[in-house]
C-alpha cells in the first residue's frame, strides 16, 4: 500500500451576479456564477502519493494521426513528431504517459503493454526514439484511438487524466455513431484537447470531440506551429491539480432548471450532461482545474409569487464528483457555494433591469451562435442569411469588446459599420481563415470592469 502525504484542501470560491427582482407573476431567474480556484498544489482533499511510493498524480496520452494524408505534405507528420517530443519534455517527472499512433486502428507507440510509463530522462529518450518509427499510412477511425487512450489512462490510478489528439482529416473509417459511442464511453474518464492540422479536417468533428471530453479545440493551419501549440497544451495539463469537479445545483420544490452553460472562457452548454445527485439536485461536470476562473450562466424557472415575496431560487455548489456516480461514496462536502434569489416587486425599473454580467454573456452566446449559423449559411450558398448572421456577429463582437473574434470576422467579411452590423461577404476567403473563425467561435471575453 502506498504511503500518503497529508491531503490539502483546494480553495474554491463562487460569486453570484444577478438581478433578483421579478415582476408580479414573473418566473424566470438568470444568474452568472463566477467560480475561482486558487492555491497551487491542491489535490481536492484526496491523499497525495509521496514521491517514489505510489502511482503517478497525473496521466497523459498523446494521440498522433498517422493516416496516409499525414504525408501530404510530409511536414505534417514531421511536425507532429517534433511537437510530441516537445510535449514530452514538458511532462513532469513521475507523471504517467503514453503515445498512440492513430489510423483506421489504434497502436501503442510507447511504452506498450497496455500501460503508462513514468516520465523521466530515460523514458522520454526512449519515447522520442519510438517516435522515429512513425510512418503515414491507412485511414482514420478516431473512436478507436479514444477507446485505447481510455484503457491506458484507466490502467494507472492517476488523479488527473488528460489526452491530446491531433488529426488532419475526417473520421472516414468508422460511422458517426461509432465515434459518438466512443465519446460516450470516454466521457468522465479523461479530458481531451483536440487539434486539427492543415485544412482537410472537419471542424464540427474536432470541436465535438473536445466538447464531449471537456477539453479545448483549435486549428493549427501550418504544421510549423504544432510544437508551440503542443507545448502550451501540455503546460496547461501539467497545471491541473484538481480532477472531477462538479457543479451541483439544488432547486426548491416547484422550481426547475432551464439551462446551465459555461460562458467563459468558452461557451459550452452543460444542460444535457445533468446527473441527478439527490432530491431536487443535480451535478454538471466541469472537468479538471488548476489556478483559474470560469463563469457559468444559470437559468431557473420558479413558481410565480406575489409582490413582496422572496424565495431561494437555487443553490450552486462546487463538489468532487464520485467516480461513476458510486453510491457507496460518502456525500461530497461542498468546496464553495452561492445562492440565487428571487424577489417579486412592483418597481418596474428594478424588475426590468438586466444584470451587466447576464447581459454580457447572453450576447457572447448569441455571438457564437451567429458565427456558426452565418458560416453554415455561407457554405450552403445562402448569401443573404450569411450576411445577416455574420453582420450581427460583427455587431456583438464590437459591442462586447471581443477584439480577437472581431479580427477573425474581418477576414471573412468586409466591415462597413460595426455599430449597425453592416457587412459584405468577401468574394474570396482563405479556407484556413474560415475554419479558424468557426473553431474559435465559442471563445469569449469577460465583462469589462
Amino acid at each position: 500500500m502506498a504511503n500518503f502525504a497529508k491531503s490539502r484542501v483546494p480553495r474554491f470560491s463562487a460569486e453570484v451576479y444577478q438581478n433578483p427582482y421579478l415582476p408580479e407573476g414573473g418566473r424566470e431567474v438568470h444568474a452568472i456564477v463566477t467560480v475561482t480556484a486558487t492555491g497551487g498544489g491542491t489535490t481536492g482533499g484526496r491523499p497525495v502519493p509521496v514521491a517514489g511510493t505510489g502511482g503517478p498524480d497525473a496521466g497523459v496520452v498523446i494521440m498522433v494521426d498517422c493516416s496516409g494524408s499525414m504525408d501530404h505534405p510530409p511536414a505534417k507528420l514531421r511536425g507532429a513528431r517534433e511537437a510530441t517530443a516537445a510535449a514530452l519534455d514538458t511532462v513532469r517527472d513521475g507523471v504517467g504517459f503514453a503515445v498512440v499512433a492513430g489510423t483506421h486502428r489504434a497502436v501503442e507507440v510507447y511504452p506498450g503493454g497496455g500501460r503508462l510509463a513514468a516520465a523521466g530522462a530515460d523514458t522520454r529518450a526512449q519515447a522520442k526514439e519510438a517516435l522515429r518509427t512513425l510512418t503515414a499510412g491507412g485511414g482514420t477511425a478516431i473512436g478507436s484511438w479514444l477507446r485505447l487512450t481510455g484503457r491506458l489512462l484507466s490502467s494507472a490510478e492517476a488523479g488527473i487524466r488528460h489526452a491530446i489528439l491531433l488529426t488532419d482529416g475526417r473520421n472516414e473509417h468508422e460511422s458517426p455513431r461509432e465515434l459518438r459511442d466512443a465519446l460516450d464511453a470516454c466521457s468522465g474518464s479523461f479530458t481531451c484537447d483536440a487539434r486539427g492540422v492543415g485544412t482537410d479536417w472537419e471542424v464540427k468533428e474536432v470541436t465535438g470531440i473536445a466538447s464531449a471530453l471537456l477539453g479545448t479545440a483549435d486549428i493549427v493551419a501550418d504544421p510549423a506551429g504544432l510544437t508551440a501549440d503542443f507545448t502550451r497544451m501540455m503546460e496547461a495539463a501539467m497545471g491541473k491539480e484538481v480532477a472531477d469537479v462538479g457543479l451541483r445545483l439544488w432547486t426548491p420544490l416547484g422550481a426547475e432548471t432551464v439551462f446551465v452553460k459555461q460562458v467563459a472562457p468558452t461557451v459550452e452548454d452543460l444542460t444535457g450532461r445533468r446527473r441527478e445527485s439527490g432530491p431536487r439536485s443535480a451535478d454538471y461536470p466541469t472537468g479538471s482545474w488548476g489556478d483559474e476562473s470560469r463563469d457559468y450562466h444559470l437559468c431557473l424557472r420558479v413558481p410565480a409569487a406575489g409582490i413582496g415575496q422572496e424565495m431561494l431560487a437555487g443553490r450552486v455548489s462546487l463538489i468532487f464528483s464520485a467516480p461513476d456516480g458510486d453510491p457507496a461514496q460518502s456525500p461530497p462536502q461542498p468546496l464553495s457555494q452561492g445562492l440565487v434569489r428571487a424577489l417579486w416587486t412592483d418597481d418596474v425599473a428594478a424588475s426590468t433591469s438586466i444584470n451587466p454580467q447576464v447581459a454580457h454573456y447572453t450576447g457572447q452566446a448569441e455571438l457564437a451562435q451567429a458565427i456558426q449559423q452565418g458560416l453554415d449559411a455561407r457554405k450552403s450558398g445562402d448569401t443573404d442569411g450569411a450576411t445577416a448572421k455574420l453582420g450581427r456577429a460583427v455587431q456583438l463582437a464590437g459591442s462586447s469588446g471581443n477584439e480577437e473574434t472581431a479580427k477573425l470576422l474581418a477576414k471573412v467579411v468586409d466591415v462597413v459599420d460595426t455599430a449597425t452590423g453592416t457587412v459584405r461577404l468577401k468574394a474570396k476567403v482563405a479556407e484556413a481563415d474560415e475554419m479558424t473563425l468557426e473553431t474559435r467561435s465559442t471563445k469569449t471575453v469577460r465583462v469589462k470592469k
